[in-house]
């Protein structure tokens, strides 16, 4: 995959060369090159960036180069937290980030980080939300955005430095969590919200007893270096949005705003089927050179864990539900896509 140049010496404002027209000097410069900025949080080799590089790519190449796209990975940019906001200034044209981390901003996008959705993996749940997301671009939250793509992990699962079993021995265990639905805490487990870039250097310092997300990380991150422990227990995912300001997405000529739109389910199910081939490929590495033990639950214990995050997910739709949103039809669709894909 060809690496893109980032130079952040100059503005940070959106470059457009449009037709300039020369009065009265005989002659016309003309140009209808657009450059946009694409930004996201994480490295270049995460799931989510390699379908930026893959939507860049392929932006470029079906409007024969009239667009040309800046992959700004890393966190050069913008952070997880501020990325949405960024878009919104205008500072980025497009933002990539997990609506995991701001559940506020997304209060019905966030029911899909719920577990109990009946997702098996990211090429499933990611076609269950863009089919969901993208028929529903005109609720509130979504409105000042176009949406560009949209997709999520596998399930999460907690992994671990020690081995646990049972609910019991997760009692105040600290386990990173990017935040969203309170899984840990319902299962008895500490909730400790952090940034990727922070976990490794604190699970070298033991600082956190483990993390929950999915498991490309073992090998994408070599958490399998310190993480040896699986629980075989899928929890929530979490998911990502690829947006536009919707002011900026209008102004685009109509053949580009095409492509935008026909790259948008295309890029979902690549970062889907990318992130699934991670995790195959993960597992195998860590189980095979670093000795990393999958989990297997009890029946009793399995159920226990049922019943647990059954009464987070009430308790969370009943929350988004009482800012006077449509939470338990909005769920219900995601349940239905799911079903659908299953």
């Amino acid at each position: 995959m060809k690496k893109r140049g980032l130079c952040l010496a100059g503005s940070i404002t959106l470059v457009v060369l449009v037709s300039l027209s020369c009065l009265g000097c005989g002659d016309t410069k003309t140009s209808d090159e657009i450059l946009l900025r694409y930004a996201f949080f994480a490295p270049a080799e995460s799931f989510p960036a390699v379908q930026m590089e893959w939507w860049a790519e392929e932006m470029e190449s079906r409007t024969n180069g009239q667009v040309k796209v800046q992959t700004i990975p890393g966190g050069a940019l913008f952070t997880a937290e501020n990325m949405f906001d960024g878009v919104l200034t205008g500072a980025a044209d497009i933002g990539l980030s997990f609506v995991t981390y701001e559940p506020n901003r997304f209060p019905l996008l966030s029911l899909n980080d719920l577990p109990g959705l009946g997702y098996a993996n990211s090429s499933q749940a990611t076609r269950a939300f863009f089919d969901v997301v993208w028929a529903n671009q005109d609720i509130d939250e979504l409105r000042a955005y176009q949406v560009i793509t949209a997709f999520c992990t596998e399930p999460s699962y907690i992994q671990t430095i020690n081995e646990y079993s049972t609910l019991e021995s997760l009692e105040g265990v600290h386990i990173r969590t990017p935040g969203g639905p309170e899984v840990l805490e319902a299962l008895g487990a500490v909730g400790v919200y952090m940034p990727q870039s922070e976990i490794q250097q604190a699970l070298e310092h033991f600082l956190i007893d483990g993390i929950v997300t999915s498991r490309e990380v073992l090998k994408g991150f070599n958490y399998a270096e310190r993480i040896k422990f699986v629980i075989n227990k899928p929890l929530g995912q979490v998911s990502a949005l690829a947006v536009m300001k919707r002011d900026r997405y209008d102004a685009l000529p109509e053949k580009v705003k095409e492509v935008i739109n026909e790259l948008a389910p295309l890029a979902a199910a690549y970062a889907g089927e990318t992130l699934d081939e991670q995790v195959r490929t993960s597992l195998e590495w860590s189980i095979e050179t670093q000795g990393v033990k999958v989990v297997e639950l009890s029946d009793e214990t399995s159920k226990e864990f049922d019943d647990a995050l059954i009464s987070l997910t009430n308790r969370w739709i009943d929350r988004v539900a009482a800012r006077g949103l449509p939470a338990d039809d909005f769920y219900k669709k995601l349940r239905e896509a799911a079903a659908k894909y299953d």
